[in-house]
């Protein structure tokens, strides 16, 4: 005999009413951390909206690493945050998340490679950030089926070894956020494109949808590979070049990578699932555009690349492969903050690669300058004003294997 439960949704359906205090372009992580985060401060008045389901963007094609060992005296303390707000993120939400924090391993096969990631240790270190430079020996013992290369081109001399990185289920955090946010308040509305943005008055905004139009004081673009098309809405050109970025999973194997790898020299990354899929992520395509099919070149490099390094891979077959959209800033770190001159309109974009690492702290911090009115430290160095004052902060390090070849 069944016995049959009621099905309770993550999320409640809303009306889309004609006036917030709030309104949130793009449904993804970033969107609903903003969302979240502005509940627990006590905004209520949001509305979040994204033209197909929440989550399907971006937020469904990551590859859902999260780490902190970042290059910068900006970025450091900013993914340190990120990190251990994930850590709890959880039982804040009180959602399963499948946060694994494995470890990471960022590989040096060159004499300068070993410098850049000893200057990063050291920085990690400085910053309060758990990173060590291991040599290959101990490599070997971390992963080994890791073939270290030695007499070949590109042997494997050390890494960066970063214990807290991890990965984490990326569908589980749109959902825990998606119904933190519903719980604290805020309207989540799918199936809802944006068509115009216009700006009504000194401190008022109209966002117009195919399911009617929108007065808010606030607007925050977090839809990002497609940001610098919103912005263009309020005739704003972004310093942004959208990319896309492939990926791929082999089928189930048994347990045999118990953490992630990462090639800058190579610009290839891996890690094993749960379901013991490995998940197979490199370089961003070396051409922008807005296409996320994937491509046989692509495949053909992720796989020749891993193999490199694990050989023992060479039977395994593709499951699937997909391909997303990376919003990417000239200096490789985010735009984050209110813009100058329009007062209301907030970025929370120029995530390139790395963004799902990143969205609690944004969301937190996008949230707090909404609230308060003033930009915390935290994000103080990441807003558009600083390509105009010369104060690029040069994140490359941000993603090493998959910068742009």
């Amino acid at each position: 005999m069944f016995r049959l439960f009621k099905k309770t949704p993550m999320w409640r359906r809303h009306p889309l009413r004609d006036s917030y205090d709030v309104v949130i372009i793009g449904g993804g992580v970033h969107g609903l951390s903003t969302a979240y985060y502005l509940g627990k401060l006590g905004v209520k008045n949001v509305a979040v909206v994204d033209r197909g389901y929440l989550g399907g963007g971006a937020s469904a094609r990551t590859t859902a690493i999260i780490r902190a060992n970042y290059l910068t005296p900006e970025g450091i303390p900013f993914f340190r945050h990120s990190l251990g707000l994930y850590e709890k993120l959880a039982q804040d939400l009180n959602f399963n998340l499948m946060f694994s924090q494995m470890g990471r391993l960022d590989l040096g096969h060159t004499e300068s490679a070993m410098f850049g990631l000893h200057m990063r240790t050291e920085f990690n270190k400085a910053l309060g950030v758990n990173s060590r430079l291991i040599g290959a020996d101990e490599v070997k013992k971390l992963v080994p089926i890791i073939d270290l290369r030695k007499g070949k081109q590109f042997p494997i001399l050390g890494a960066m070894y970063h214990p807290p990185g991890g990965v984490i289920r990326h569908d589980a955090v749109v959902w825990g956020l998606g119904s933190g946010a519903d719980r604290l308040g805020a309207e989540l509305h799918p199936h809802t494109n944006v068509t115009a943005i216009e700006r009504d008055g000194s401190s008022a905004w109209t966002v117009r949808t195919d399911k009617g139009d929108i007065r808010c004081k606030t607007v925050v673009n977090a839809t990002a590979g497609w940001c610098s098309t919103i912005a263009r809405m309020v005739e704003l050109d972004l310093p942004i070049v959208t990319y896309p970025l492939e990926a791929c999973v082999t089928e189930p194997l048994k347990p045999l990578l118990h953490r992630t790898i990462s090639s800058a020299n190579l610009h290839v990354y891996a890690y094993q699932t749960d379901r013991g899929e490995v998940v197979i992520g490199g370089a961003v395509n070396p051409y922008p555009g807005y296409s996320v099919r994937s491509t046989l070149p692509a495949l053909q490099t992720l796989t020749s690349h891993l193999l490199e390094m694990l050989p023992c891979l060479r039977e395994a077959r593709i499951l699937r492969q997909w391909a997303g959209l990376c919003d990417m800033t000239p200096d490789y770190a985010p735009l984050m903050g209110e813009v100058d001159g329009m007062p209301g309109f907030i970025l929370n974009c120029g995530w390139g690669t790395w963004g799902f690492k990143a969205a609690p702290a944004a969301g937190e911090s996008v949230a707090t300058l909404i609230a308060s009115g003033s930009r915390p430290d935290l994000i103080k160095h990441f807003g558009l004003e600083r390509f105009a004052d010369g104060r690029l902060v040069n994140e490359r390090a941000a993603a090493p294997a998959a910068a742009i070849q």
